[in-house]
């Protein structure tokens, strides 16, 4: 398996690439293999059933409404972000959905999108079932999907093969860890990101590649752009959102930096909590490598594009290429699953190619690179994902921003060494992963363990 960069960073919606964009796609590929089967115009009835960490945190993370997106045939990154709530509100008033917009049927939500939080499928804690029936109740198609992390989806079949078997593609320079990436390196005398860009050029033109990692580039500064103009409450929790007042008072205050170089950090915080806010109420993101981490990666190139002298759109594309050859390290040899390992696997993840991203714009070398990836993970082992009430903001949003100057620490203390360190980036992804396994699934995106239970939220939550 090779994860490319143009899938680890994909445009999506929030608030939660495993449990709103892996299930919309799971929802919709199943609706369009009954339809590829001819049994479209049979079926009456489409039944969901939701598992384990899908089950606990889905009504917060918008899993239910993603499973009718997905039925309704739409794609994460088509759908109409404002009109997705009267879309909803349609189908449960009417107790209809028009399945791909072709086939009318009766929905009850009860019966049919079940959330069963304390049952669990076999392979992944983030299960889904799906079932079409025909009038006389009979079985016209049944599939099993699991969302494994960062908006990626498998099938009951593809779980059960070996996630590492031998490509059918092959990569002029393949890596399967952080030593092979640096041999290639060493071998080609090249950075990590014209290795990550050559084996990318098997399957994509090098003017794709780089076109379409400045269009992601573009849809992470529109999302600063409306989280730094949107203000009020977040629905689901009395969450007030801070870019928007953040951002006014740094730009009525730039003076401020000519007295506190720190000021950097403040705008630093501010593109985090921009993308997270964002990502919060269900806005356009990008999967970087997921949505509760969505805006690390964003933050961190915001600071490169408008902080760092002689910024430019090849930067740009590099550092994507860089983050994108961590991020397959993590994915592929550990996870980036919240509801698997824990925020380790997002924000761990995410700030680790971030730092290496940032590293190699800034001059590294490859070994300074990988360094800086390993600091940053290092520092992120342990973390657990204890979304208060399910939702993705407290403490998702300010531990985004958290991890973002983290990253940016990482890569400077790794450029003031000579790539030499004692822990190796591959052992650290090791550690994330069994660290991970030991961890109780209350830490796990369940809701049920940490802040999630020691913050009491009765009389904080309301309606969505």
């Amino acid at each position: 398996m090779s994860t490319s960069v143009l899938d680890l960073f994909n445009i999506g919606i929030g608030p939660s690439s495993s449990h709103t964009v892996g299930p919309m796609r799971a929802a919709r590929d199943f609706i369009e293999n009954v339809e590829k089967a001819g049994n479209l115009p049979k079926t009456v009835r489409v039944v969901t059933k939701l598992y384990g960490s899908l089950g606990a945190t889905g009504r917060g993370h918008g899993s239910d409404t993603a499973v009718l997106l997905g039925l309704l045939g739409a794609c994460p990154r088509g759908v109409d972000v404002e009109a997705i709530p009267d879309m909803i509100a349609d189908i449960r008033v009417r107790k209809n959905i028009s399945i791909l917009g072709k086939q009318d049927i009766h929905f009850e939500e009860e019966t049919d999108l079940q959330l069963l939080p304390r049952e669990r499928l076999d392979f992944h804690p983030n299960g889904m079932e799906f079932w079409a029936y025909a009038e006389c109740g009979e079985e016209l198609a049944r599939a099993i999907y699991y969302s494994i992390g960062g908006g990626f989806i498998v099938t009951e079949h593809e779980a059960e093969m070996d996630h590492f078997e031998e490509e059918v593609v092959k990569h002029p320079y393949p890596f399967t860890s952080a030593q092979e990436l640096l041999e290639r390196c060493g071998e080609t005398d090249r950075p990590i990101s014209w290795v990550m860009l050559e084996n990318e050029k098997v399957t994509h033109s090098e003017e794709h590649i780089r076109t379409s990692l400045l269009e992601i580039w573009e849809v992470m500064k529109e999302c600063v752009q409306r989280g730094c103009s949107r203000g009020g409450v977040m629905p689901g929790l009395k969450v007030k959102r801070r870019a928007a007042e953040l951002y006014k008072q740094l730009s009525t205050k730039a003076e401020a930096a000519l007295t506190d170089p720190l000021t950097i950090l403040d705008w630093v915080n501010l593109y985090a909590l921009a993308v997270n806010e964002e990502n919060a109420v269900g806005g356009r993101v990008v999967t970087a490598p997921t949505n509760g981490a969505a805006g690390i990666v964003p933050a961190v190139l915001h600071y490169y594009a408008n902080f760092v002298p002689g910024a430019n759109d090849d930067g740009i594309v590099r550092f994507l290429l860089t983050a994108g050859a961590v991020g397959r390290l993590f994915k592929e040899n550990a996870s980036i699953s919240g509801a698997e390992v824990g925020c380790q696997g997002e924000v761990g993840s995410a700030c680790s190619m971030a730092a290496a991203g940032l590293a190699e714009v800034l001059g590294g070398t490859p070994e300074q690179v990988e360094n800086a990836a390993e600091i940053a993970m290092e520092h992120n082992l342990g973390l657990t994902c204890d979304p208060i009430g399910g939702l993705v903001q407290v403490p998702c949003i300010e531990r985004n921003a958290m991890a973002s100057i983290k990253a940016i620490n990482a890569a400077r203390l790794a450029l003031k060494g000579d790539g030499e360190h004692f822990v190796t980036l591959d052992k650290v992804i090791r550690t994330m992963r069994i660290t991970g396994r030991d961890m109780q699934s209350k830490y796990k995106e369940t809701a049920e363990g940490g802040l999630a239970v020691t913050v009491p939220i009765a009389a904080t939550v309301v309606d969505c």
